[in-house]
Protein backbone atom coordinates (compact mmCIF):
# COMPACT_ATOMS: atom_id res chain seq x y z
CA UNK A 1 0.00 0.00 0.00
CA UNK A 2 2.58 2.40 0.83
CA UNK A 3 4.75 1.86 -2.38
CA UNK A 4 1.56 2.26 -4.24
CA UNK A 5 0.89 5.75 -2.58
CA UNK A 6 4.35 6.72 -2.91
CA UNK A 7 4.22 5.56 -6.95
CA UNK A 8 1.15 7.95 -7.26
CA UNK A 9 2.49 10.65 -5.10
CA UNK A 10 5.41 10.35 -7.44
CA UNK A 11 3.76 11.06 -10.65
CA UNK A 12 2.35 14.39 -9.68
CA UNK A 13 4.59 17.59 -10.25
CA UNK A 14 6.33 19.65 -7.83
CA UNK A 15 3.93 22.63 -6.66
CA UNK A 16 7.19 24.87 -6.95
CA UNK A 17 6.68 25.44 -10.71
CA UNK A 18 6.86 29.01 -10.69
CA UNK A 19 6.90 29.98 -6.81
CA UNK A 20 9.95 32.07 -5.78
CA UNK A 21 12.02 29.80 -3.33
CA UNK A 22 14.10 32.28 -1.49
CA UNK A 23 17.17 31.47 1.44
CA UNK A 24 17.48 29.65 3.81
CA UNK A 25 15.39 30.77 7.09
CA UNK A 26 15.52 28.27 9.18
CA UNK A 27 18.62 26.47 10.14
CA UNK A 28 18.42 23.39 12.30
CA UNK A 29 21.78 21.45 13.16
CA UNK A 30 22.56 18.62 15.02
CA UNK A 31 19.36 18.51 17.23
CA UNK A 32 19.44 16.03 19.64
CA UNK A 33 17.05 15.47 22.49
CA UNK A 34 16.18 12.87 24.78
CA UNK A 35 13.39 12.66 27.80
CA UNK A 36 15.22 10.49 30.61
CA UNK A 37 16.94 7.97 28.82
CA UNK A 38 14.66 8.01 26.09
CA UNK A 39 16.50 9.25 22.89
CA UNK A 40 13.69 11.12 20.80
CA UNK A 41 15.82 13.10 18.18
CA UNK A 42 19.88 12.07 17.46
CA UNK A 43 22.07 14.50 15.38
CA UNK A 44 19.00 15.55 13.00
CA UNK A 45 19.92 18.40 10.41
CA UNK A 46 18.31 20.40 7.90
CA UNK A 47 17.07 23.39 6.82
CA UNK A 48 13.49 25.22 5.37
CA UNK A 49 13.57 27.70 2.98
CA UNK A 50 11.61 30.71 2.67
CA UNK A 51 8.25 30.64 0.63
CA UNK A 52 8.90 26.57 0.63
CA UNK A 53 6.36 24.12 1.71
CA UNK A 54 8.71 21.90 3.50
CA UNK A 55 7.44 18.06 5.09
CA UNK A 56 8.51 16.07 7.85
CA UNK A 57 7.53 12.53 7.07
CA UNK A 58 8.30 9.19 8.89
CA UNK A 59 6.79 6.12 10.72
CA UNK A 60 4.77 6.89 14.04
CA UNK A 61 7.00 7.64 16.39
CA UNK A 62 9.60 9.22 14.51
CA UNK A 63 10.34 12.30 16.50
CA UNK A 64 8.22 14.40 14.14
CA UNK A 65 5.98 16.06 16.56
CA UNK A 66 8.94 16.36 19.08
CA UNK A 67 11.09 18.81 15.53
CA UNK A 68 8.00 21.10 15.23
CA UNK A 69 8.43 21.22 19.60
CA UNK A 70 11.82 22.11 19.05
CA UNK A 71 11.20 24.70 15.86
CA UNK A 72 8.42 26.95 18.40
CA UNK A 73 10.15 26.61 21.33
CA UNK A 74 7.93 24.16 23.40
CA UNK A 75 11.01 21.64 23.81
CA UNK A 76 14.78 22.85 24.35
CA UNK A 77 16.87 20.53 22.74
CA UNK A 78 19.83 19.05 24.94
CA UNK A 79 22.29 19.59 21.66
CA UNK A 80 22.68 21.40 18.96
CA UNK A 81 21.37 24.67 17.13
CA UNK A 82 17.81 26.47 16.08
CA UNK A 83 18.70 29.39 13.82
CA UNK A 84 16.26 31.36 12.40
CA UNK A 85 16.66 34.44 10.18
CA UNK A 86 20.06 34.40 11.11
CA UNK A 87 20.02 34.18 14.50
CA UNK A 88 20.48 31.61 16.68
CA UNK A 89 18.15 31.27 19.26
CA UNK A 90 18.57 30.91 23.07
CA UNK A 91 15.92 30.52 25.77
CA UNK A 92 12.79 30.05 22.86
CA UNK A 93 9.25 29.63 24.04
CA UNK A 94 5.58 29.11 22.06
CA UNK A 95 5.09 32.78 22.94
CA UNK A 96 8.55 34.39 21.63
CA UNK A 97 8.28 32.05 18.53
CA UNK A 98 4.76 33.90 17.86
CA UNK A 99 5.74 37.00 18.43
CA UNK A 100 8.62 36.22 15.67
CA UNK A 101 6.08 35.16 13.00
CA UNK A 102 5.91 31.46 13.74
CA UNK A 103 2.39 29.86 14.10
CA UNK A 104 1.48 26.46 14.40
CA UNK A 105 -1.61 24.15 14.49
CA UNK A 106 -1.59 20.55 16.17
CA UNK A 107 -2.22 16.86 15.83
CA UNK A 108 -5.21 17.03 18.29
CA UNK A 109 -7.58 19.77 17.66
CA UNK A 110 -6.99 22.76 20.62
CA UNK A 111 -10.04 25.18 19.99
CA UNK A 112 -12.28 26.63 22.50
CA UNK A 113 -15.65 24.24 21.89
CA UNK A 114 -18.11 26.59 23.16
CA UNK A 115 -17.06 30.11 21.50
CA UNK A 116 -18.02 30.55 17.88
CA UNK A 117 -16.14 30.42 14.85
CA UNK A 118 -15.07 34.14 14.73
CA UNK A 119 -14.25 34.38 18.15
CA UNK A 120 -12.23 31.29 17.49
CA UNK A 121 -10.27 33.12 14.84
CA UNK A 122 -9.78 36.51 17.00
CA UNK A 123 -7.77 34.90 19.84
CA UNK A 124 -5.54 34.31 16.47
CA UNK A 125 -4.70 38.29 16.83
CA UNK A 126 -4.19 38.80 20.98
CA UNK A 127 -0.16 39.54 20.34
CA UNK A 128 -0.98 41.84 17.15
CA UNK A 129 -3.34 43.66 20.01
CA UNK A 130 -1.92 47.14 21.60
CA UNK A 131 -4.92 47.77 24.03
CA UNK A 132 -5.08 46.36 27.65
CA UNK A 133 -7.73 44.16 29.46
CA UNK A 134 -9.47 46.89 31.02
CA UNK A 135 -9.72 49.29 27.61
CA UNK A 136 -10.90 45.93 25.69
CA UNK A 137 -13.16 45.45 29.14
CA UNK A 138 -14.96 48.83 28.29
CA UNK A 139 -14.51 48.80 24.85
CA UNK A 140 -14.22 52.34 24.33
CA UNK A 141 -11.81 54.21 22.04
CA UNK A 142 -8.38 52.95 21.30
CA UNK A 143 -9.26 49.34 21.92
CA UNK A 144 -12.90 49.53 20.03
CA UNK A 145 -10.96 50.79 17.28
CA UNK A 146 -8.25 48.40 17.54
CA UNK A 147 -11.00 45.66 17.76
CA UNK A 148 -12.44 46.79 14.40
CA UNK A 149 -9.58 46.36 13.13
CA UNK A 150 -8.66 43.26 13.49
CA UNK A 151 -12.14 41.94 13.03
CA UNK A 152 -11.88 42.88 9.81
CA UNK A 153 -8.33 40.72 9.77
CA UNK A 154 -10.56 37.76 10.95
CA UNK A 155 -13.11 38.05 7.90
CA UNK A 156 -11.08 38.06 5.41
CA UNK A 157 -9.65 34.93 6.75
CA UNK A 158 -12.77 33.25 7.17
CA UNK A 159 -13.86 34.51 3.34
CA UNK A 160 -10.56 32.89 2.31
CA UNK A 161 -11.39 29.44 4.37
CA UNK A 162 -14.57 29.64 2.55
CA UNK A 163 -16.83 29.30 5.85
CA UNK A 164 -18.79 32.43 6.10
CA UNK A 165 -22.17 30.51 6.77
CA UNK A 166 -20.81 28.86 10.43
CA UNK A 167 -18.53 32.37 11.35
CA UNK A 168 -21.41 33.03 14.29
CA UNK A 169 -22.03 28.80 15.28
CA UNK A 170 -20.12 27.26 18.10
CA UNK A 171 -16.87 25.29 17.32
CA UNK A 172 -18.11 22.42 19.17
CA UNK A 173 -20.91 21.44 16.49
CA UNK A 174 -18.93 21.53 14.05
CA UNK A 175 -17.74 18.36 12.14
CA UNK A 176 -14.13 17.68 12.62
CA UNK A 177 -12.88 18.35 8.97
CA UNK A 178 -14.62 21.84 9.62
CA UNK A 179 -12.78 22.31 13.02
CA UNK A 180 -9.55 21.81 11.58
CA UNK A 181 -9.96 24.41 8.87
CA UNK A 182 -10.74 27.02 11.74
CA UNK A 183 -7.67 25.76 13.70
CA UNK A 184 -6.05 26.29 10.43
CA UNK A 185 -8.01 30.15 10.38
CA UNK A 186 -6.38 31.04 13.88
CA UNK A 187 -2.94 30.22 12.84
CA UNK A 188 -3.57 32.36 10.02
CA UNK A 189 -5.18 35.56 11.75
CA UNK A 190 -1.87 35.68 13.43
CA UNK A 191 -0.15 36.82 9.67
CA UNK A 192 2.57 34.30 10.51
CA UNK A 193 5.60 34.17 8.18
CA UNK A 194 6.34 30.55 8.83
CA UNK A 195 3.60 28.13 9.81
CA UNK A 196 3.98 24.77 11.66
CA UNK A 197 1.13 22.35 10.42
CA UNK A 198 0.93 18.83 12.37
CA UNK A 199 -0.92 16.58 10.72
CA UNK A 200 -3.64 18.81 9.50
CA UNK A 201 -5.35 16.53 7.07
CA UNK A 202 -5.43 13.42 10.15
CA UNK A 203 -8.84 11.75 10.46
CA UNK A 204 -10.40 13.33 7.23
CA UNK A 205 -11.91 11.93 4.17
CA UNK A 206 -10.71 12.04 0.69
CA UNK A 207 -13.12 15.29 -0.08
CA UNK A 208 -11.76 16.83 3.04
CA UNK A 209 -8.43 16.73 2.29
CA UNK A 210 -8.50 18.08 -1.03
CA UNK A 211 -10.21 20.99 0.23
CA UNK A 212 -7.05 21.26 2.43
CA UNK A 213 -4.50 20.49 0.47
CA UNK A 214 -5.80 23.52 -1.42
CA UNK A 215 -5.81 26.21 1.12
CA UNK A 216 -2.25 25.23 2.19
CA UNK A 217 -1.10 25.33 -1.26
CA UNK A 218 -2.78 29.17 -1.35
CA UNK A 219 -1.93 30.18 1.78
CA UNK A 220 1.41 29.24 0.50
CA UNK A 221 0.80 31.15 -3.12
CA UNK A 222 -0.88 33.73 -2.28
CA UNK A 223 0.30 35.15 1.42
CA UNK A 224 4.11 33.91 0.57
CA UNK A 225 3.70 31.84 3.95
CA UNK A 226 6.61 29.69 4.25
CA UNK A 227 4.85 26.34 5.30
CA UNK A 228 6.61 23.21 7.80
CA UNK A 229 4.04 20.89 7.44
CA UNK A 230 3.80 16.96 9.21
CA UNK A 231 1.28 14.33 7.21
CA UNK A 232 1.04 10.98 6.84
CA UNK A 233 -0.81 10.95 3.34
CA UNK A 234 2.04 10.39 1.35
CA UNK A 235 -0.55 10.98 -1.83
CA UNK A 236 -0.50 14.33 -0.21
CA UNK A 237 3.04 15.00 0.50
CA UNK A 238 4.61 14.41 -2.66
CA UNK A 239 1.67 16.36 -4.60
CA UNK A 240 2.50 19.43 -2.36
CA UNK A 241 5.77 19.69 -1.40
CA UNK A 242 8.99 20.91 -2.37
CA UNK A 243 11.13 19.18 -0.36
CA UNK A 244 10.79 16.17 2.09
CA UNK A 245 12.63 15.21 5.05
CA UNK A 246 12.06 12.07 6.72
CA UNK A 247 12.50 10.55 10.32
CA UNK A 248 12.76 7.15 11.51
CA UNK A 249 13.18 6.71 15.67
CA UNK A 250 14.65 9.92 15.90
CA UNK A 251 17.26 9.83 13.76
CA UNK A 252 17.29 11.60 9.87
CA UNK A 253 17.07 8.64 6.84
CA UNK A 254 16.11 10.60 3.90
CA UNK A 255 16.17 14.53 2.72
CA UNK A 256 15.35 16.02 -0.58
CA UNK A 257 12.40 16.76 -3.54
CA UNK A 258 9.71 13.90 -2.95
CA UNK A 259 10.78 11.85 -5.86
CA UNK A 260 14.55 11.55 -4.35
CA UNK A 261 12.79 10.51 -1.20
CA UNK A 262 10.55 8.12 -3.08
CA UNK A 263 13.38 6.34 -4.46
CA UNK A 264 15.78 6.63 -1.35
CA UNK A 265 16.11 2.94 -0.43
CA UNK A 266 16.28 3.61 3.17
CA UNK A 267 12.86 5.24 2.90
CA UNK A 268 11.18 2.50 1.70
CA UNK A 269 12.39 0.09 4.42
CA UNK A 270 11.43 2.05 6.96
CA UNK A 271 7.74 1.95 5.48
CA UNK A 272 7.66 -1.40 4.59
CA UNK A 273 8.91 -2.29 8.26
CA UNK A 274 12.01 -3.91 7.08
CA UNK A 275 14.50 -1.56 8.18
CA UNK A 276 14.46 -2.68 11.67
Amino acid sequence: MIVNELAVGAQGQSPAGGRPIGEVILDLQNISLSFGGVKALTDISFNVRKGEIRSIIGPNGAGKSSMLNVINGVYHPQQGSVIFHGEKRRDMDPHKAAAQGIARTFQNIALFKGMSVLDNIMTGRILKMKTNLLQHALFWGAAQREEIEHRKKVEEVIDFLEIQSIRKTPVGRLPYGLQKRVELGRALAAEPSMLLLDEPMAGMNVEEKQDMSRFILDVNDQFGTTIVLIEHDMGVVMDISDRVVVLDYGKKIGDGTPEEVMANPDVIAAYLGTSH
